[in-house]
């Protein structure tokens, strides 16, 4: 089982820190924005050195560069889910344009109906992503082998209808409501308009090799092991502190598989009104209250694959 990191549900926390966590509460457009932003420079960047130097190995980077900021995108989504993007009329339009529709299974609408759930109802029959990561393929301690097998099938995009299904909408007991103007008619549109630009600039080849490709491959893996990072799953009833690690990425795990701050996900399931580019103050606020247990903290992704792939018998490996 998992080391415990922040019980913070077993006893009332502190005024003053209760009161510095409430000042953080609210929506943060600039740092949104400049992250939405900077994942399209890196991804265009990425595309036009590739095509500049024209090697098929800098083909390869750039299909896993613009994989990981395919990631951004989606977790960009997640936060305007929770209404931390923007706040405004079109805040739910704008980032389904530049967002969310651009990875083509996913809408802010669509994604609110599981992700919403998933907080309400947490890791209980009514909880979406609880029912589609129960099951063999989402136990752990496996085996290395056994966790390679099911990345090389993610990367081999074997796993995309499944992913797909996953995504689904559902709505469940009560339907969650969006605020704002964001049309139906938008979506299909959307796509018409981006087919014909391709066809018509002659750029639809490229289009197949550095943005369908990587999504259908390499994006899968990534979503996977953003998962696994997120929960401990096939624990029904289970508290989130029970089934939530908390990991303290190196800076160069930062700069290769940016997950704006989703390995500090505890917070977010404490604090949902938190945007993610202010869950690090929080995680030093508690450390500095006390309220952390470093000895449940993995430093590192390295750690917690350790922890994911170590022997039954063995226990819980060192988090260092």
């Amino acid at each position: 089982m998992l080391p415990i990191p922040v019980e913070i549900e077993r006893r009332a926390l502190p005024r003053d820190l209760t009161d510095q966590v409430n000042q953080l509460v609210g929506a943060r457009p600039v740092p949104f924005t400049i992250t939405l932003v900077s994942a399209w420079v890196v991804i265009f960047g990425a595309i036009g050195l590739a095509q500049w130097i024209g090697t098929w190995w800098a083909a390869l980077g750039a299909i896993l560069i613009v994989a990981t900021r395919m990631n951004v995108l989606a977790l960009l989504v997640h936060d305007q889910v929770h209404l931390l993007g923007y706040r405004h009329r079109f805040g739910d339009l704008l980032v389904n344009l530049f967002c969310a529709y651009p990875l083509v299974i996913l809408t802010v609408e669509g994604y609110a109906q599981i992700h919403l759930a998933h907080h309400r109802d947490y890791f209980t029959p009514d909880d979406p992503d609880h029912v589609r990561k129960s099951g063999p393929e989402w136990s752990f301690p496996k085996s290395r082998p056994e966790f390679l097998k099911i990345a090389l099938r993610d990367v081999l995009g074997l796993n995309i209808l499944a992913l797909a299904r996953g995504k689904r909408e559902r709505t469940g007991r009560i339907r969650f409501v969006r605020p704002g103007y964001n049309p139906k008619w938008l979506r299909p549109v959307y796509f018409l308009v981006v087919i014909a630009i391709l066809i018509y600039t002659g750029t639809w080849q490229l289009a197949l090799l550095y943005w369908v490709l990587p999504l259908l491959t390499v994006m899968q893996l990534i979503v996977r092991w953003g998962a696994i990072c997120e929960h401990e799953y096939n624990r029904e009833g289970a508290a989130v502190m029970e089934t939530t690690p908390l990991i303290e990425l190196r800076w160069w795990e930062k700069l290769l598989l940016p997950n704006l701050n989703f390995s500090l996900h505890i917070y977010h399931h404490y604090f949902p009104g938190v945007a993610f580019s202010r869950l690090p103050l929080i995680h030093r606020m508690f450390k500095e209250a006390g309220l952390v247990d470093e000895q449940a903290v993995f430093k590192g992704y390295g750690a917690y694959f350790r922890y994911l792939t170590r022997h039954p018998q063995t226990g819980c490996s060192s988090t260092s």
